[in-house]
């Protein structure tokens, strides 16, 4: 009895918390130990909580051994509740266990989390903020309106991409999606989410419009996001959050922020399991690019090429590090000890790699001129979205967040 009275605590502490529905289907699983699903009353996946991949899908097919329990609030049906527990899983009373029911079909009816609309539409919407040749503030304020999305409370959008560690993961880039929009429902339940139209990516990308009146509320939502995308074992993630937006003229700068937010995140500091959260505002000098990136790319992209360009091409054609050098030299202000440390590398090593710098490029990093453009390459890089090469992958890492950005960023 005292083990279900703590289980039942931890139940209700779950509910009063600020972590929402995956927090508390999470911690109903763990008193039950069982593996939990939890669906909408439109049959849409709210929380996945398996104990492993073959839970997950037994889970997601309603197999035999699955029970279903269905969630009625105020008489009216809110969703189900799917559970596979094991033969060693704990006793736990069934007063206890239907009271457990009672709680989250109330929760669930009272959070009455709307379906996203009309998948399509929002597919469209959110193509259109993030893809060139962007529609004019009126149109995608019009489009706004016919997805029910009132900006006058706010918005702001992420970009997530999500690269996966295992090979031969079958649909990893549709789980990488539909955990981004159970997170965001948790906090923003108007959110809609689709993967992003540009195609041909080795990665997974994301679209999600949040619901946010402020940056702190813009903060807390992305906070839900990632907490569920953390769930993603063999994931490394990288999200780029703009800044709100409250009217429709405000809305074409979406997508330039957040995709300018993801580019520089990939490029920056992870912490230990890969991931990186990266705000518009947080992205420093890159944001002096922005103009570059949405009016004359094609600009940018020559910048690009007359600087680090044909030492990125070098790295890749040779498997060698010099990006990252030039890169770890410019974080060390120009010190080739302090880069040989970063790098793990001797300081002979260093001196070689920066001179065949100088004559690919042109540019010598002992001067402030030659510093200056190769550091305003690399960010042209970053913001472009071009992924630095990742030299070979015998060379140490100087940290683990180097160890992930592998061959990612520089």
């Amino acid at each position: 009895m005292s083990d279900s009275l703590s289980a039942l605590n931890q139940i209700t502490d779950a509910a009063r918390g600020e972590r929402g529905l995956p927090e508390l289907i999470r911690a109903v699983g763990r008193a039950l130990g069982a593996g939990v699903l939890l669906l909408d009353a439109a049959g849409s996946v709210l929380v996945l909580a398996g104990r492993s991949s073959t839970d997950e899908q037994a889970l997601t097919a309603a197999v035999d051994g699955v029970e279903c329990v269905p969630l009625v609030a105020a008489g009216e049906p809110v969703g189900e509740l799917r559970l596979r527990r094991p033969a060693s899983a704990p006793e736990f009373p069934a007063a206890a266990t239907a009271l457990v029911y009672a709680l989250l079909a109330a929760e669930l009816g009272r959070q009455q989390l709307p379906a996203q609309a009309s998948e399509a539409a929002a597919s469209e919407f959110l193509a259109h903020l993030v893809e060139p040749g962007r529609r004019e503030a009126d149109a995608l304020g019009a489009e706004a309106d016919e997805l029910g999305i009132d900006l006058a409370r706010g918005v702001t959008l992420l970009v997530i991409r999500a690269h996966v560690q295992a090979a031969g993961a079958d649909g990893w880039r549709d789980r990488v999606a539909a955990a981004a929009w159970r997170g965001a429902r948790v906090t923003s339940p108007a959110a809609i989410a689709a993967a992003s139209p540009r195609k041909g990516q080795p990665h997974a990308e994301v679209l999600v419009l949040l619901r946010a009146a402020d940056e702190a509320d813009a903060v807390r939502c992305t906070d839900a996001v990632v907490r569920e995308l953390r769930l993603l074992a063999g994931h490394t993630i990288a999200v780029g959050r703009s800044r709100v937006a409250t009217d429709a003229g405000d809305l074409a700068r979406l997508g330039d922020e957040a995709l300018l937010a993801v580019n520089v995140a990939e490029g920056g500091a992870a912490d230990e399991e890969g991931h990186r959260v990266l705000a518009f505002e947080d992205t420093g000098a890159y944001r002096l690019l922005l103009p570059a990136m949405s009016e004359d790319p094609d600009e940018l992209r020559r910048f690009y090429d007359e600087t680090i360009a044909p030492v990125a091409a070098y790295d890749e054609q040779y498997e060698t590090n010099l990006v990252q050098t030039v890169d770890a030299f410019l974080e060390a202000d120009g010190n080739v000890a302090g880069t040989a440390q970063r790098l793990f590398t001797h300081r002979h090593t260093i001196r070689y790699r920066l001179e065949r710098v100088r004559e690919l490029s042109g540019f010598d990093v002992g001067s402030t001129d030659g510093r200056e453009r190769l550091s305003l390459g690399l960010k042209a890089m970053r913001v472009l979205g071009i992924p630095a090469p990742g030299g070979p992958a015998s060379e140490r890492p100087a940290s683990a967040d180097q160890a992930v950005r592998g061959s990612n960023t520089a």
